[in-house]
C-alpha cells in the first residue's frame, strides 16, 4: 500500500475485504462497511453539490451508528466535521456556534427541532434525506486529488477551564499516526469487538472508529443510561462479545466499586484501556482480580496531541500508595519534561509534560491568541521553527525510566506553607475501605482544602482516617460525603461542578 495520506483510504480499503460485516451497530441498529461506504460517499457528494468545501460542517445528532457515517462524509466532501449533542449544555452550543459561524449543520430526527432553538441562521439537512444522494465519484475522486494530509479532518471543542471551549482541529497526518500507534499497542485486528462508551464529540471515540475500518473490527455504541447500572452494563458486554474496551476510570470503578464483578464478570473482555483519570489501586485490583488474563493499559494524552500520547501495559503489582505510571510515549512522540526554567528536568524530578511530533494538533480553530499560548517553540530547539504542546501536566520518570503522571498544574496548592497535590490526598483516601471514589478541591480565597467523598463510610471514619495517614497541613477542612460523584458528559470527575457545589452551599 503506498503511504496513507487520507483517513478515508482504510473505509476505501476494508469495503473490498468484508463489505457485509457489520462495522457500527448498537443494540437495535447494525451497519454493514457497505452501507458506511454508500451512505458516506452520499452525504460527501450532497456538500458538494451544495457548494460546501474545505469549512466546518456542525453534525448535530443523536448518539448513533449514523452519526459516525456522517463524519466520514463530511470527510468525503472536503469539509470537517464539528459533532455536537443534544447533552451538551445549551450555553456551550451557542459558544461553539458563535465560534465557527458555521454554514451546515446535518441533523437527525431527535435534533431536527432543537436546532430551531438557536441563533443558527445557515443550512439545515437532514441525515435521512441527504443519504439519498447519488454518488458522484468523479467529484469525489476531485475532492481526494486535491487533498492534504495536514488538511483538518475534525474539530472537536474542550471545555476550557475558562468555561469558553476551544475547538482543537486535528488533521489526517495526526490522526493516522495515533491509529497506527495505537491499533499496534491495543493489538487490534479484525477479530477486535469494541464496546464504545465515549459520546462521540470527544476525540476519544477515534480509539474506535478508526481501528474498526483500518482492521475490519466492529464497534458496538453502549446506551449510556447502562453506566448507571452496573450489572445490566456487563451483560450488554457478554451479549455482544465485547473484547476491547477503552473507557474513562470511571466508567470502569462505577462496575468495581458497586461490587458488580462478583455477581457477573465480562466474559469476553481481554484488552482495557483506561485513562482520564489517575485508577485507584484498591478498584484497578479488583479488575485484576476478575480478569487475571486481560491485558491492562493505561493511556495518557490532551486532546491537543490528537487523543492519547503515552501507554503503559501493565505489567506488575502495585501498591495502594503507588499510581500506575503513564509508561512511554507512542513511536513517532517524544515526552519533554520541563523545568520552570526551560530546562530538562533531572530524572526523578517534576516537569511539565510537553509533547513533540506528528501528533500535535492544528491548534485551537479561531483562537489565535489561545493557541500560541501553548503550542510554542521548542526552548531546547533554537536553530529552526519547532513547536511542542505545553500540557499543563506535571509528570516525573520513575526509577524504572517509566514515566509516572503527577498532577495538573492548577492541582498544585500552597497551604500552611506547604507545597500539595490534591491528587495525594485522594490517592491515600481512596485506600481506605467502603470508599468508592474522593476529589479535592481548593478554595484559594479562604485557603481551605475540600474533600468529597463516595462510599459506605462515614464522614467521622473518613476524617479520622484522613488525621491518621495525613499530615496535618495535608488534612482537608471540609470533607462532604455524596451519593453520586458529579461525571462530566464523557465520563470524567467534573470538579468545577463540584467547585459550584461548595460555592452554593
Amino acid at each position: 500500500m503506498d503511504r496513507q495520506n487520507n483517513i478515508l483510504e482504510y473505509l476505501d480499503n476494508i469495503v473490498n475485504i468484508c463489505p457485509d460485516k457489520i462495522a457500527y451497530a448498537n443494540e437495535t441498529d447494525e451497519l454493514s462497511f457497505k452501507t458506511v461506504y454508500d451512505n458516506s460517499r452520499a452525504i460527501g457528494t450532497f456538500l458538494h453539490n451544495e457548494g460546501r468545501y474545505k469549512e466546518p460542517v456542525v453534525v448535530f445528532m443523536r448518539k448513533h451508528p449514523d452519526t459516525i457515517v456522517t463524519f466520514l462524509g463530511v470527510v468525503y466532501g472536503g469539509c470537517y466535521y464539528v459533532p455536537i449533542d443534544n447533552e451538551m449544555p445549551r450555553h456551550r452550543i451557542e459558544l461553539i456556534f458563535q465560534n465557527l459561524n458555521p454554514k451546515a449543520v446535518i441533523c437527525d430526527d431527535s435534533t431536527i427541532d432543537s436546532i430551531k432553538d438557536f441563533d443558527y441562521k445557515g443550512a439545515v439537512y437532514h441525515y435521512n434525506e441527504i443519504v439519498k444522494t447519488t454518488v458522484n465519484q468523479a467529484a469525489l475522486d476531485e475532492i481526494r486529488d486535491k487533498a492534504l494530509d495536514t488538511d483538518p479532518i475534525y474539530i472537536v471543542f474542550t471545555s476550557g477551564s475558562t468555561g469558553k471551549p476551544k475547538g482543537v482541529v486535528a488533521c489526517h497526518r495526526s490522526v493516522i499516526d495515533y491509529i497506527e500507534t495505537l491499533s499496534e499497542v491495543l493489538e487490534i485486528s479484525e477479530d477486535t469487538v469494541f464496546g464504545n462508551q465515549t459520546p462521540l464529540y470527544v476525540d476519544a471515540c477515534l480509539k474506535e472508529i478508526y481501528p474498526t475500518l483500518k482492521f475490519g473490527a466492529k464497534t458496538y455504541i453502549i446506551p449510556k443510561e447502562l453506566f448507571m447500572f452496573p450489572i445490566k452494563l456487563v451483560e450488554f458486554l457478554n451479549k455482544y462479545k465485547i473484547n476491547t474496551v477503552c473507557w474513562v476510570v470511571p466508567a470502569l470503578t462505577l462496575i468495581s466499586g458497586l461490587g458488580a464483578l462478583e455477581k457477573v464478570v465480562p466474559q469476553h473482555l481481554h484488552t482495557i484501556a483506561f485513562g482520564s483519570e489517575v485508577f485507584p489501586i484498591k478498584q484497578f485490583n479488583m479488575w485484576r482480580k476478575a480478569l487475571p488474563n486481560a491485558r491492562f493499559i493505561n493511556l495518557y494524552g490532551p486532546t491537543e496531541a490528537t487523543g492519547m500520547s503515552c501507554y503503559y501495559i501493565v505489567d506488575r503489582e502495585f501498591a495502594l500508595d503507588e499510581a500506575i505510571p503513564i509508561g512511554k510515549p507512542f513511536k513517532n512522540t517524544e515526552i519533554l519534561l520541563l523545568t520552570d526554567e526551560n530546562k530538562l528536568a533531572p530524572k526523578g524530578e517534576q516537569g511539565e509534560i510537553c509533547i513533540r511530533g506528528t501528533s500535535l494538533t492544528l491548534g485551537y480553530y479561531n483562537d489565535f491568541d489561545r493557541t500560541n499560548e501553548v503550542f510554542v517553540q521548542n526552548p531546547l530547539n533554537t536553530m529552526y521553527p519547532e513547536l511542542i504542546y505545553r500540557t499543563g501536566d506535571i509528570g516525573k520518570l520513575n526509577e524504572r525510566g517509566e514515566l509516572v503522571f503527577v498532577s495538573r498544574k492548577d492541582y498544585q496548592i500552597k497551604h500552611m506553607g506547604h507545597r500539595i497535590e490534591l491528587g495525594e490526598i485522594e490517592m491515600v483516601m481512596n485506600q481506605m475501605d467502603g470508599i468508592q471514589s474522593v476529589v479535592c478541591i481548593f478554595d484559594n480565597d479562604k485557603k481551605k482544602i475540600i474533600m468529597y467523598y463516595v462510599g459506605d463510610v462515614t464522614k467521622a471514619d473518613a476524617v479520622n482516617y484522613c488525621r491518621d495517614k495525613l499530615p496535618r497541613y495535608m488534612v482537608p477542612n471540609l470533607v462532604e460525603k455524596l451519593d453520586i460523584m458529579p461525571l462530566t458528559s464523557n465520563g470524567k470527575i467534573n470538579r468545577l461542578a463540584l467547585k459550584e457545589k461548595y460555592a452554593n452551599r
